[in-house]
């Protein structure tokens, strides 16, 4: 039963943190020059965007988030700095993902630095984002067991 209710957290944290990144990459790529909160911007525009930029976000970034989310909750890896990592690694993926590659030549056409920035970035956040909901916990559901007795240990003599 355990690990149901793990599946769940890891959804969960999956979903917001696809939502934090997406919100983070839309607000940096298409309003740069948005540095007052106070800018009239038509709030259906932004809606809509932030919908397209959850399912782009959450789709190219679903393999390595769970190939990551796979490894972490196999070891034991609790620590903030590998979820970091991890989630900067899936943001270059994901940004690698749109970006054309020739095969002749073996390299990817067209990288624009400061959108490669912010996805890492956003990527970074998300980790941290999905750390903070369920990777604090990976592996605990393999040390609760059902038959545990609550009896607290004995007595030093």
């Amino acid at each position: 039963m355990a690990v149901i209710g793990r599946l769940f957290a890891i959804f969960f944290g999956f979903l917001v943190a696809c939502i934090v990144a997406s919100v983070v990459v839309l607000y940096a790529i298409f309003f740069p020059e948005m540095s007052d909160v106070s800018i009239d911007v038509d709030q259906s525009a932004i809606n809509l965007i932030l919908g397209f930029g959850f399912i782009l976000i959450s789709g190219f970034a679903l393999m390595p988030a769970l190939v990551i989310a796979l490894v972490t909750e196999a070891f034991s890896i609790r620590h903030i700095l590998a979820y970091a990592v991890g989630g900067g690694i899936a943001g270059l993926c994901c940004y690698l993902g749109f970006i054309p590659f020739d095969t002749v030549n073996m390299t990817f056409n067209g990288i624009v630095r400061r959108h490669l920035e912010v996805m890492v970035g956003a990527g970074i956040l998300g980790g941290v984002i999905y750390w903070m909901i369920a990777g604090r916990n990976a592996g605990a559901w393999r040390s609760s067991s059902p038959n545990a007795s609550s009896a607290p240990p004995p007595m030093p003599r």
